[in-house]
């Protein structure tokens, strides 16, 4: 989800228009619901400072706005929880595990989901079971979606 997604998508949990949190970060009144109609389309990204502004009206970190730079885990942590946002993603403990799940009152975003795991689930399982080598399973995963499923060696008989 890009910054303005997220500036928009915290603007209306926190139920602000968009005037009334560019006035929160210091535009003038005349202008404010414009500069954030800009940065919410994405025609303009917002430097740090103001970042960090919006996030402050905000209560979040400044790291729940910016894209996620999943090579660190606090970056790796906003992603899943962007994703919890967006896609009903939810942290969970099966049998003393933790675990990621699928919402099932998220609708379409639901059985999106719960398709493409599922094929993820597959490839994975032969994997494990010595249905396919490391190198399957890798393309599978680095072609995906157009790579939907690898045949085993027993469907090819």
């Amino acid at each position: 989800m890009a910054i303005g997604e997220r500036i928009r998508f915290f603007r209306n949990l926190r139920g602000m228009t968009q005037k009334y949190l560019g006035i929160q970060v210091g535009f003038p009144e005349k202008t404010a619901d414009i500069r954030m109609a800009q940065y919410e389309s994405g025609s303009r990204t917002p430097k740090a400072d103001l970042t960090n502004k919006l996030a402050e009206v905000f209560g979040v970190s400044a790291s729940a706005l910016t894209i996620p730079d999943i090579d660190s885990y606090n970056g790796l942590m906003h992603t899943l929880f962007a994703m919890e946002d967006l896609y009903g993603l939810r942290i969970d403990k099966l049998d003393g595990e933790l675990c990621i799940r699928l919402d099932k009152g998220m609708g379409t975003n639901y059985i999106s989901m719960f398709e493409m795991f599922s094929a993820w689930q597959e490839q994975a399982e032969k994997l494990k079971n010595g249905e396919i080598t490391k190198e399957e399973y890798d393309h599978w995963r680095y072609t995906y979606p157009q790579e939907k499923a690898i045949n085993t060696k027993t469907d090819n008989a």
